[in-house]
């Protein structure tokens, strides 16, 4: 399916000079002279490769369908993950690099989908927001509770997060797992 360029988003999967590439990154600039155009920083998924292209909107790019299966994350073996198909519950094991950033964010017994393409596994999506407990927080600095400031925060699995000035140490709070942000205090 061709998509234009300025169609392309995170996590797309790209058929671009006769590779399989996944978007990780994208920057739409609109310059005062000339068209606009999107910035895209892509990763190859067979060799790992990375590359920075600019697609303008008259530009067109194959996206890639994927076979796109339910899996649930089991454990972690060296530098391999290993997920169990929850049709068959046959094992597979993924390299964690696979993962990117968002690794960080698996946690046992989650639910996953992993996008095959000619039955090897080449991404793997987590879902879109996830529950995490806040292990530290900067404590409120006077004055700041008036302004619509976030403070840092460190959350159990190590990752740094931005969280408003209300949340404190301990607080389960959702968060975006690929902007790495909070979105809210959990129920």
């Amino acid at each position: 399916m061709k998509i234009s360029g300025v169609d392309i988003r995170p996590g797309n999967i790209l058929e671009y000079e006769s590779g399989i590439w996944k978007v990780a990154k994208i920057q739409h600039t609109q310059p005062g002279k000339g068209g606009a155009y999107m910035q895209v920083e892509m990763k190859n998924l067979v060799d790992g490769r990375k590359t920075n292209v600019r697609f303008r909107s008259a530009d067109t790019v194959e996206k890639v369908r994927l076979d796109t299966k339910d899996f649930q994350y089991l454990y972690e073996d060296g530098d391999q993950l290993v997920f169990m198909d929850k049709d068959s519950y046959e094992q597979i094991f993924i390299e964690s690099d696979l993962l990117g950033e968002a690794k960080a964010f698996l946690t046992d017994g989650m639910d996953v989908s992993l996008e095959l393409y000619d039955e090897k596994p080449i991404s793997v999506q987590l879902p879109e927001q996830v529950e995490a407990t806040i292990v530290e927080a900067d404590a409120v600095v006077k004055g700041q509770t008036a302004s619509s400031s976030y403070k840092p925060a460190v959350l159990e699995n190590g990752v740094r997060v931005m969280v408003p000035p209300h949340i404190e140490s301990g607080t389960r709070i959702v968060v975006d797992v690929y902007a790495r942000e909070y979105v809210k205090k959990a129920d």
